[in-house]
């Protein structure tokens, strides 16, 4: 392994350059994101992300032991060794494990789509698919995410205004997810959910709606794709318009549950989908 180059300064341009990826605006403008932690980092490396540097605290424990990890599982990286006030400096973490990962966005495995047809494109022959429409909670999205690996769905469908998938709370909320999953975004949903549908899809949009019917009465089937709304306002018009059949989950009603959180709400659909 080589050497790692040291950083003391809190003022030194990369740090400054990694510091800014906290913003979306940045990391679109980079095209890379970052992650804390040495799951995270292990979880990327295995599932091919590419890796432009790892950054690892002096003052973490193992420290020698990560940056010799992160030399044999991205060759390709370059490795840091940052003193412990710099480190701090980067990192939201009130308990870091001392290892902070930038990668390059995976192109091939999230899709951003304009037009619905070119959303529909990049799903084409993908059997497991949830779609997900203005969620915007950055943990209720890589709950979602988390899930769907968890569940088999291997592919995402999101609006545009979801909450950012490189946002860390979502990385860390996904626990790896993020890495395996297909993710699509379009800036028009609807559009494409009516190009899957020609396409021979069943849409199942999730609202209490007077004619949506029960979950276990709708015939589920592993190709149909199920559609999550925001977390206040659920699904709009025009994606509502753009389903096959409206579906929602029994559950016991009275003060303070009303509905389900989106997240677990996905999380119950893509289990019953699984036993499918």
């Amino acid at each position: 392994m080589d050497r790692p180059a040291v950083i003391t300064s809190k003022s030194n341009r990369l740090i400054i350059r990694i510091g800014s990826l906290a913003e979306k605006k940045y990391r679109d403008s980079e095209r890379l994101f970052r992650f804390d932690g040495i799951k995270l980092f292990r979880e990327a490396a295995a599932c091919g992300i590419a890796l432009r540097c790892v950054l690892v605290s002096a003052d973490a424990a193992g420290a020698d032991a990560m940056l010799s990890e992160a030399g044999s599982k991205a060759p390709g990286a370059a490795l840091y060794l940052l003193s412990g006030e710099v480190f701090a400096k980067l990192s939201p973490e009130k308990s870091p494990e001392g290892i902070i990962s930038v990668a390059e966005y995976p192109s091939s495995l999230h899709i951003r789509a304009d037009g619905g047809d070119e959303a529909a494109q990049a799903l084409s022959g993908v059997p497991g698919i949830l779609a997900l429409e203005s969620v915007r909670d950055p943990g209720n999205l890589g709950t979602v995410i988390r899930s769907a690996a968890a569940f088999g769905t291997e592919a995402l469908l999101l609006s545009g205004d979801c909450a950012d998938i490189y946002n860390p709370r979502v990385l860390r909320a996904a626990m790896g997810a993020v890495f395996s999953r297909r993710i699509v975004i379009t800036a028009d949903l609807p559009s494409a959910l009516r190009r899957l549908a020609a396409a021979g899809r069943r849409i199942l949009g999730t609202t209490l709606s007077s004619d949506a019917v029960p979950l276990q009465d709708a015939g589920v089937r592993n190709s149909d794709i199920f559609v999550i709304g925001n977390e206040g306002h659920g699904l709009s018009g025009a994606v509502i318009a753009a389903c096959d059949r409206k579906v929602f989950i029994p559950m016991e009603r009275g003060p303070g549950i009303e509905s389900l959180n989106a997240a677990v709400a996905a999380s119950v659909i893509m289990y019953e989908r699984k036993r499918c």
